[in-house]
């Protein structure tokens, strides 16, 4: 599935990998209350329903998506999704996917030869798998003119954890989706200061992960926020004290929804998250003291 946006200039595309009921709230928000859990889905039902929470199922609505960038000449993809045929025994729904991504990014116009970058926001597994494709037995880059772009400190960090022996680092995927696009010599690391791919101005957010970084894109007066696993689902946005399990610093997790909540809100900016249920992005209103989803057209 494809759906089509625009900042100012720059045209977007989001490519859906998958999207469903995939979550309990418990599993995703372990350290929320039950009662508290109940009472604020509950409460936000007649709008979480049914693009964020199926309330008969008590699922949250989760999406795998890689958003694909047309600005200055360039064709960008933000992550890169789960992949295909990717060994993942550690998450059976994301074990040997075998999806269309790739039909579906030529329809965007991002066919693996027309890609000119890969921005990965961080390296976790369902943000990278894309990167690389088997080819006789080897796993090597899917787009083979593109550059891609790492962030630094979130590299050096798994890496570090993989040097002391842990070959599974985030399900495998640093094995086999990161470390062949470093060894093929198309990788370049970002320092999270500098702007990227002529359009893309990166702010770090860690916490979810160490050296995530969320990327601002403005054209002709109006602003976009590729914002990373900031959020899992819409109720982070009413709830912004919420962290999802998956969180590697969760006080600095808390500390960067926070910011890019507050500087969504006060610029305008159309949200881009991974994650999103339909329409799979919108933007952040202040309400009172906090915030509310408005969900993009």
């Amino acid at each position: 599935m494809i759906h089509h946006h625009s900042i100012g200039d720059a045209r977007i595309a989001g490519v859906i990998e998958y999207s469903g009921p995939t979550h309990a709230p418990d599993f995703l928000y372990p350290a929320v209350p039950k009662a508290e859990r109940d009472g604020v889905l509950n409460a936000n039902a007649s709008w979480l329903a049914p693009n964020h929470y199926v309330p008969h199922m008590d699922r949250l609505i989760v999406t795998i998506q890689l958003w694909v960038l047309h600005a200055g000449g360039n064709v960008i993809l933000i992550d890169t999704g789960v992949g295909n045929r990717k060994p993942r025994a550690a998450a059976a729904r994301m074990d040997q996917l075998n999806t269309l991504v790739l039909p579906w990014l030529e329809a965007a116009g991002a066919a693996p030869e027309q890609v000119t970058h890969v921005v990965m926001t961080h390296l976790h597994t369902d943000h990278v798998g894309w990167n690389t494709v088997e080819k006789d037995g080897k796993w090597v880059p899917t787009f083979p003119n593109a550059r891609y772009l790492i962030p630094q400190d979130e590299f050096d960090y798994w890496k570090a954890e993989y040097d002391k022996g842990d070959t599974q680092v985030n399900q495998g995927s640093f094995t086999d989706s990161v470390l062949p696009i470093v060894d093929a010599g198309v990788a370049q690391f970002m320092d999270g200061r500098q702007e990227v791919a002529g359009c893309l101005m990166p702010e770090p957010v860690p916490g979810h992960a160490p050296g995530m970084l969320s990327f601002r894109l403005h054209s002709r007066g109006e602003e976009g926020i590729f914002t990373a696993d900031v959020m899992h689902n819409a109720i982070q946005i009413v709830r912004p004290d919420w962290n999802d399990r998956y969180c590697v610093w969760p006080d600095k997790a808390l500390q960067s929804r926070a910011a890019l909540l507050a500087r969504a809100a006060e610029r305008g900016a159309l949200i881009m998250p991974m994650h999103l249920g339909a329409p799979y992005c919108g933007y952040v209103r202040r309400q009172g003291d906090g915030y509310t989803f408005e969900p993009a057209a």
